[in-house]
């Protein structure tokens, strides 16, 4: 197993200031954050001579990790990793029922065996095209999320300009009972397509959540405002009925104008992604400028509690993670939209970090208040992108502990059972996947599952860990017959 003790090293600056500039303005003025790129964008930015040398010191020092190369905490240990195969696309979410992991992927999904952890095996890989793939299962059925213009529903459908009326986003429908052979049985198209769904389960229907963002009156099928969520009822026992039966307005007032009022924040124009917790009728939204609180005793009528801003150090409201008692919430800022270097000195430890929210009074009066930031302060390089992004949490009574994923910053362990005290007790990470470029890599998403931390790398693919840590340990003995992380499962009452 390999060790690596981190350092706290004082980061050298860039070596000429108008660069420090030009980095800090391209991230605080932009007012439609990417949440992550499409399959035809570049992934990649060249770097100066500089920031490449700098990073060759600090590998040479001894500050970051060298390229690839795999360090991690002594509580750590790296059990399998399987690299991507006919899927060449950026990885991205992840599912899980039973013995199955499935993986999306901007080129479609692969399901995995995972009752080995440290064998996961290939059990199908179906090629459907359509960014990002965000995922997820209920019974024999699995949700995928198309954020990208296509020229038809179907998974051999092309690229196609959002322009053209005929253009196609929205939902797609699996049916997997076979989980060697998934079956493609409906679609739902949506306005401004699906960026990420969430899942809300009843007996005989699923609801689904389709979050979506920034329209634009030359789209004919994406016209603003976009101020609210599609909301989806799929019958169980005939998901080709699926329909949209909802667009429930959550912001009437138009929500966050980010810039110029507030620059450096991305202006709401719906929302980035959901988290429902079923058992106490909640969800969780973050919304691009916007944080929201709101029930879901009617899932088809969401209804808002409480809305929050944070104008000084979040840009884009990207995820939120409730706490098991639902008296809390963490939300993740993805500044820089997945393809910056922000772990670094020059943008400072409260941006592009998690903001925890503690929740106070009861039912329809409760309020969301903030109370600290979480940001790795683990060293990185300004060739590696890095943003707080997808976690889960790690099921401990009285505990409140997190695995999360930070791209190139790894995946971080950590317990914010104190509100106002975070603080990593764990971590995992690969150094940077070259030095000639600011490349969007690392994990998507990390997430504790059955006693294991998966995790989709961008690049890398599935790697599979064992945390060992009396803190932590408990959560051993909790086992789930299905787990989408941002449909939260009650851990301990079921």
């Amino acid at each position: 197993m390999t060790l690596f003790h981190t350092t706290r090293v004082r980061r050298r600056r860039l070596g000429v200031a108008a660069a420090v500039a030009g980095l800090l303005a391209t991230l605080l003025t932009a007012t439609n954050a990417v949440a992550s790129p499409g399959p035809g964008d570049s992934a990649a930015t060249a770097v100066s001579a500089d920031t490449r040398a700098e990073a060759e010191a600090a590998i040479t020092d001894g500050g970051i990790p060298g390229v690839d190369e795999i360090v991690h905490s002594a509580n750590i240990e790296h059990l399998a990793n399987v690299p991507k195969d006919a899927l060449l696309g950026l990885n991205t979410d992840l599912a899980f029922q039973g013995k199955y992991a499935f993986a999306g992927n901007f080129d479609g999904f692969r399901i995995f065996d995972i009752s080995n952890p440290k064998k996961p095996k290939t059990v199908a890989q179906v090629l459907c095209p359509g960014s990002q793939n965000d995922i997820s299962v209920s019974g024999n059925l699995l949700f995928l999320s198309t954020d990208s213009s296509r020229s038809d529903n179907s998974c051999a459908s092309t690229t196609q300009p959002a322009t053209e009326k005929s253009s196609w986003e929205g939902i797609k429908v699996f049916d997997i009972s076979d989980k060697r052979h998934p079956e493609y049985v409906a679609s739902v198209e949506t306005a401004c397509g699906s960026h990420t769904h969430t899942i809300v389960p009843k007996r005989n229907d699923v609801y689904v959540y389709v979050s979506s963002y920034s329209p634009n009156a030359a789209f004919p099928d994406c016209q603003p405002p976009h101020d609210g969520i599609s909301v989806i009822k799929v019958p169980r026992k005939a998901p080709e009925q699926a329909r949209i039966v909802n667009f429930p307005v959550l912001f009437p007032d138009g929500g966050n104008p980010g810039a110029p009022d507030n620059p450096g924040v991305s202006k709401t124009t719906g929302c980035h992604d959901i988290t429902v917790l079923p058992s106490e009728d909640l969800a969780a939204g973050a919304c691009m400028g916007d944080g929201l609180l709101f029930s879901i005793k009617d899932p088809a009528n969401p209804k808002i509690i409480d809305r929050v801003q944070d104008n000084v150090n979040f840009a884009f409201w990207h995820s939120a993670t409730f706490n098991q008692d639902a008296h809390k919430v963490v939300f993740t800022d993805e500044l820089g939209g997945g393809g910056a270097a922000t772990c670094n000195e020059e943008i400072g430890p409260n941006r592009g970090a998690d903001g925890i929210y503690d929740i106070v009074g009861k039912g329809d009066h409760r309020k969301l208040v903030f109370r600290s930031y979480y940001k790795i302060d683990r060293p990185q390089a300004d060739v590696e992108v890095c943003v707080a992004h997808n976690g889960s949490l790690i099921p401990v009574e009285g505990r409140d502990l997190m695995v999360q994923a930070w791209y190139q910053g790894g995946i971080s362990v950590w317990d914010f059972t104190d509100s106002s005290k975070p603080e990593e007790i764990a971590y995992f990470e690969r150094g940077p996947v070259t030095l000639d470029a600011v490349t969007t890599a690392g994990p998507w998403s990390a997430y504790y599952y059955n006693g294991y931390i998966y995790s989709n790398d961008i690049a890398k693919g599935l790697d599979v860990l064992a945390l060992h840590d009396r803190r932590t340990d408990p959560a051993k003995r909790v086992r789930l017959d299905e787990l989408n992380v941002q449909t939260q499962p009650d851990y301990f009452d079921r």
